[in-house]
């Protein structure tokens, strides 16, 4: 991939905490307002102008972000650093009872066709892009940061970016959502050459932000095609952050499934009769603490899949990875071997069909307690509990040029979005 620094905008304050935001695509209205509620700077008030951001909303809203955008650069709310940067940037937090830093690199990667340099494992959907699409188009900034994985087996990032950054000291810090977050600016001119040329040879692999990456090379291609930029002009290059593939805070958390609406026919009794491909065992109790459902259910076999109504709790095993290929031979072997591949198509699609009705609901959590609680609530009557997916299978995938199915992945934390805005002029 191609790299390169860039001045970015960020805001004055060195405490981030009031100021930053989750991805726009993981919040609701309220949680829009709670975060303009701890700080009228937030930068969700930019970010999501427009909600539900699954279509595109009215001009106004996206013409009021960058009118107050542009209120915070006159203010000195936000300042432009003066020289072309990488930011090095750090997340700490506790998962399943251990800590994990997770360290990142911030800078601009070249948008390339996806599948060349830039691998993408999802697909995308028109009324989201259209939504990012306009808020580009007015703020001329990318304000939130794709999440990227890489290899760097030798550790020459890690050794060349980071043996530059004083740890005691970041440019800025904040937390959110329990998570801590810093970041660090990095403008000395053979660290960026060694940085770049070290990730040339590498592709990137797209963990989350399908849809805002294909928005930058939308707009970048309008603008192309209309003779406005020239190959080096800053729209090329997208807002990434990326991650080393071997990096320990690289977490995939499972998502898992809390149905309801089934009809009256439904028990676990009769998904167990329907789903003749697995071998179902019972589990002697429910644990009280499912926080690390992966391990729980690791301790049956690699690949099991829990099922509870918030009573008993069966643990399913596929007998023979045949049933897979029967069901989906148009899928690569990569494809059928992830274990949310077979909930979707033997358990979902498959023995779970005659069950269902036209009020039928899905609904995902990475929280395993959360989704026994629902069951013990009456809010569902079935939770489908996965182990997480595996990096490696997620490249697999991805570099077969299929995309995972729906809610594969939960990479954890998210992205903090405010850290650094990157401007596109």
């Amino acid at each position: 991939m191609d790299i390169r620094p860039f001045r970015g905008w960020r805001y004055s304050a060195a405490d981030l905490s009031s100021l930053i935001a989750p991805p726009y695509d993981v919040l609701s209205a309220a949680d829009k307002q709670a975060l303009l509620a701890g700080s009228d700077r937030n930068i969700v008030g930019v970010d999501m102008p427009h909600y539900p951001p699954a279509s595109a909303g009215p001009d106004e809203v996206y013409s009021q972000a960058a009118s107050t955008l542009e209120r915070w650069i006159t203010d000195g709310t936000l300042k432009r650093d003066s020289r072309p940067t990488l930011y090095a940037y750090e997340q700490t937090y506790a998962w399943a009872g251990r800590t994990y830093h997770r360290r990142a690199l911030l800078c601009g990667v070249r948008a390339t066709p996806l599948g060349q340099d830039v691998i993408p494992h999802e697909h995308t959907f028109a009324g989201p892009k259209a939504d990012r699409l306009k808020l580009t188009e007015h703020t001329h900034k990318q304000l939130s940061p794709i999440f990227g994985f890489y290899d760097d087996p030798a550790g020459v990032i890690r050794e060349t970016l980071w043996a530059t950054v004083d740890a005691d000291h970041p440019a800025a810090a904040g937390t959110l959502n329990g998570v801590g977050e810093k970041i660090w600016t990095v403008t000395d001119a053979a660290t960026i050459d060694a940085v770049a040329a070290a990730l040339r040879p590498a592709p990137v692999f797209i963990a989350d932000g399908h849809h805002r990456y294909t928005t930058a090379m939308n707009y970048r291609d309008a603008l192309l095609a209309a003779g406005v930029i020239d190959a080096r002009h800053e729209a090329n290059y997208v807002l990434f952050a990326l991650v080393a593939s071997d990096d320990p805070g690289l977490l995939i958390l499972p998502t898992h499934r809390m149905v309801s609406g089934l009809s009256q026919a439904f028990s676990l009794s009769a998904l167990r009769s329907a789903a003749t491909a697995f071998e179902w065992r019972k589990a002697p109790q429910i644990p009280a603490d499912l926080s690390d459902a992966d391990s729980f259910l690791k301790g049956f076999a690699g690949g099991a899949i829990g099922a509870t109504d918030g009573r008993e709790l069966w643990v399913a095993v596929l007998k023979d990875p045949a049933a897979m290929e029967q069901a989906a031979p148009q899928q690569c072997p990569a494809w059928r071997e992830l274990d949310v591949a077979v909930l979707q198509t033997l358990i979902v699609d498959g023995a779970m069909a005659s069950f269902r009705t036209d009020a039928t609901e899905i609904r995902y959590t990475p929280d395993a307690n959360k989704a026994l609680a629902a069951c013990t609530a009456g809010e569902s009557q079935l939770s489908l509990l996965l182990q997480g997916t595996r990096l490696d299978q997620v490249k697999a995938v991805a570099l077969a040029g299929q995309s995972m199915p729906h809610k594969s992945t939960y990479f954890y934390p998210k992205l903090a979005t405010g850290m650094v805005i990157k401007p596109l002029e």
